[in-house]
């Protein structure tokens, strides 16, 4: 997976501050080569200092980023970027006004030019602190932003209470357990601790999860977390998350076929999942992603002599039998 280029699918309210996002990586001096692809110029005003050459829908910028326009043909431009001179250190795709950023991230699995020289890296959301919990509750889009990244950038917390801010943190944990967030103000992250993350790769999860399920939640038949005392914690009536694991190794001819026939039925539900899975006999960890019924997985490297070789799955999505997919999960032991 290291020859590909890593991708970053930003999604986000408008509002939130995807546009400061962008032009931070298009003009600082990070010392790196994006790709950066938009929907439209105008909405970023490119500032013409920064720019040292320009055609009809590809900007170059003098920090040795690119900006160009995804006019409705995401894999020709992609394709173009990919034959130009230079390697990318990585490409960001930019959803604006698109509810669900499947169809965009699902590009990098399904087109085989595309898909055999990039990653899906991450799915970076950015949500407005103040605004975040009207808009959780009014539109169902919002959510699935939420529900589907794997980095959120909680944004403009200078316009927040620390007390607001506590609420709308377990609001997202309640919908995604599982992704990074990052508290901002204009979006001022690291660019490094968005892009190029390996964020499928669920070192995310074994960082965040221990915590966050430790002794303070316990699983009901629904993949609900449940907050025993205090009525701080919510769960979300809509959205539901479930992690599973198995110390004892599976057996992929029985695990891969049950993955593939639970995605294609049950797809529309499930808006992510994502798994380290350890094979029997097989000194190499396979990783697994999935957005809705795309699922894309691959070998990735040896396990290291001191990692624990546990296979580790989880889903977020909504409606879906976690306790039937947790029986099917644990009969692939082999």
């Amino acid at each position: 997976m290291s020859d590909k280029i890593p991708v970053t699918v930003l999604t986000g309210y408008l509002g939130a501050g995807k546009t400061t996002l962008l032009n931070r990586i298009l003009s600082e001096p990070h010392g790196k080569k994006y790709a950066v692809i938009v929907n439209e110029f105008g909405e970023i005003g490119i500032d013409n200092d920064l720019i040292v050459g320009a055609d009809e829908e590809v900007f170059e910028m003098n920090n040795g980023c690119i900006c160009c326009t995804v006019r409705g043909d995401l894999i020709r431009i992609l394709d173009g970027l990919l034959k130009r001179r230079g390697q990318f250190d990585g490409i960001l795709v930019e959803t604006t006004g698109l509810a669900d950023p499947a169809p965009v991230a699902q590009t990098f699995f399904l087109d085989d030019t595309v898909g055999g020289r990039t990653a899906l890296d991450a799915v970076v959301t950015v949500a407005d602190a103040k605004w975040l919990k009207a808009r959780l509750k009014d539109a169902p889009e919002a959510k699935n932003q939420i529900g589907f990244a794997d980095i959120i950038l909680l944004n403009k917390i200078d316009l927040v209470t620390s007390e607001e801010l506590r609420e709308v943190e377990l609001r997202i944990r309640a919908i995604n357990p599982y992704a990074k967030i990052h508290r901002t103000e204009r979006c001022d992250v690291p660019i490094q601790s968005l892009l190029g993350q390996g964020a499928f790769d669920l070192q995310r999860i074994l960082e965040i999860e221990p915590q966050f399920l430790a002794g303070e939640h316990h699983h009901d038949g629904h993949g609900h977390h449940h907050h025993n005392g205090g009525p701080k914690h919510y769960h979300d009536e809509d959205m539901q998350s479930l992690s599973l694991r198995s110390d004892e190794p599976l057996d992929p001819d029985k695990f891969l076929p049950w993955i593939n026939d639970l995605v294609a039925k049950e797809g529309p539900k499930i808006l992510r999942c994502k798994g380290i899975l350890s094979f029997k006999d097989d000194p190499q960890r396979f990783v697994l992603q999935g957005v809705h019924m795309v699922l894309d997985g691959d070998h990735q490297r040896d396990w290291k002599s001191d990692e624990k070789r546990e296979s580790r799955l989880v889903f977020i999505g909504r409606e879906f039998d976690a306790a039937a997919i947790e029986q099917a999960f644990l009969a692939c032991v082999a």
